[in-house]
């Protein structure tokens, strides 16, 4: 897929007030510090799309982004450390729910892990949380760059070992990414517009 065209459309922190139109949308979450904002302008081509921050839990809204004005793109706010007050957390903590639970046009979530730490409680919980409510969803190990192949491949095993150790019958489809050096952008990109193809070619959607 060619990204032509990425527009910013809306940040609010109400699901109802999210963009009517019926599109595809795909939610990129992760912990606050995994390089979200990064890695949404790398698969984007846009430097300045996604703001990026040296400080953790700077995305705080539900930020919609048009991508060749036919699907979008959603930056949602990062789960765990974020410097803001306990009733501002559980505030958007309580419109991400909401999102996963309500919002029709989402069709895959992607849930951003640091590959070069290992598996981690809060990402575990979030996974779970994804597969009990029944959403789709890929993995993206991001960082990728920081490690060497062999702590890559240490490191997803760990996690597909924790998912089976949960009841996970496999390891979801996932990606592996670096920012710095546009790695997983295209397989990624191939992947939604496959998805996407799938979903134009059933005029039932939504």
């Amino acid at each position: 897929m060619k990204i032509n065209t990425a527009e910013f459309i809306i940040s609010n922190s109400d699901v109802s007030k999210c963009p009517k139109e019926p599109l595809p949308e795909y939610a990129f979450i992760g912990r606050s510090n995994v390089g979200k904002s990064s890695l949404i302008n790398m698969i984007t081509g846009r430097n300045s799309l996604a703001k990026t921050s040296g400080r953790p839990g700077k995305t705080q809204l539900i930020n919609h982004f048009k991508i060749n004005d036919n699907w979008f793109l959603v930056d949602l706010p990062g789960y765990g450390y974020a410097r803001v007050s306990k009733s501002t957390k559980q505030t958007f903590q309580a419109f991400i729910t909401e999102y996963f639970e309500k919002r029709e046009q989402l069709v895959c979530a992607f849930v951003l892990i640091d590959i070069r730490l290992e598996a981690q409680k809060i990402d575990l919980e979030f996974i779970n949380y994804l597969g009990t409510i029944e959403v789709p969803f890929c993995i993206i190990f991001t960082k990728a760059d920081k490690i060497s192949r062999g702590k890559i491949d240490q490191h997803v095993a760990a996690y597909r070992k924790a998912l089976l150790a949960n009841n996970w019958e496999e390891m979801p489809q996932y990606f592996v990414t670096s920012s710095t050096e546009g790695t997983g952008r295209d397989t990624l990109l191939n992947y939604i517009d496959e998805v996407n193809q799938g979903i134009f070619d059933n005029q039932g959607f939504i």
